[in-house]
């Protein structure tokens, strides 16, 4: 039978004075007919998960009103796209030192108010795009990166996350010599979160999409016309088009001139179920 779940990937940073009960009453309420995986800890939250639209609704309402959440995850924001192969098999919630990893001590995606805002919509970002003085800079691993990209952005050909900083230190000065701006990116926004306070402490002027990629392709007319190829989703689908729809890119394709544990540990992580 076809899929007819739903994907909905979210995130916020925001402090919670006690990760492992958060931690517990989400576990609570994905215990029946949800899948993905969640991760909590003091700074905040991220999750992508799938289910059946009531399923799904259900969910995303208890995760914003439930009162031992204190409205810390009220008006979050869903990202949405449809599922023709079932996104995952199990359902898991980890409580983890950062929501997203960036190994750099001090480094934090909490929002701060006395620095200026990085954020652009994807209207500005395609007039960023346009800019020659930009360098548009993806924030994503360089598998990701060769699968799919907006026109003229740059591969810090990083295996991980956590080896972003070296990169940016490695080009930093240049770029300030250069007058450059940079454009940031990644699949949902959460990873330039993290990066943007840090990178504006290097004397450098960031910006970051709004949203990421998902947001871009869901908000703005003809994305095609400023990304090229495909967009890598960390679940069973692979990759998606501009119109959010899956691909029928495989784990195989992705992953042939990665070293093998990669593929490995994306079975591992979800087995087929």
């Amino acid at each position: 039978m076809p899929c007819t779940e739903i994907h909905s990937s979210f995130y916020r940073f925001v402090a919670l004075s006690d990760p492992e009960g958060v931690a517990a009453r989400l576990r609570e309420l994905v215990a029946v007919g949800l899948g993905g995986n969640i991760l909590i800890a003091a700074e905040g939250i991220s999750g992508a998960v799938a289910g059946e639209p009531d399923v799904l609704q259900a969910f995303e309402a208890a995760l914003q009103s439930d009162p031992l959440f204190g409205g810390a995850f009220a008006g979050l924001v869903f990202k949405h796209s449809a599922c023709a192969t079932r996104p995952f098999t199990l359902i898991k919630v980890h409580v983890k030192p950062e929501i997203v990893a960036f190994g750099v001590p001090g480094v934090s995606g909490l929002p701060a108010p006395e620095r200026p805002d990085t954020h652009v919509a994807p209207a500005r970002w395609r007039e960023l795009l346009a800019r020659p003085d930009v360098l548009v800079l993806d924030n994503r691993n360089s598998f990701e990166f060769k699968l799919g990209r907006f026109a003229g952005a740059i591969d810090p050909a990083v295996t991980h996350f956590r080896d972003f900083p070296a990169y940016v230190n490695e080009h930093a000065e240049a770029w300030k010599r250069e007058g450059k701006t940079i454009a940031m990116y990644c699949t949902g926004g959460i990873r330039c979160e993290k990066t943007a306070a840090w990178m504006q402490d290097q004397g450098l002027q960031v910006y970051q999409l709004d949203g990421g990629i998902l947001n871009y392709f869901q908000s703005m007319p003809e994305p095609e016309a400023d990304w090229q190829g495909e967009c890598f989703v960390f679940d069973k689908r692979i990759a998606i088009d501009t119109r959010l729809q899956e691909t029928a890119t495989s784990a195989e394709q992705v992953y042939a001139e990665e070293p093998p544990w990669r593929l490995a540990r994306a079975k591992r992580l979800d087995p087929d179920g």
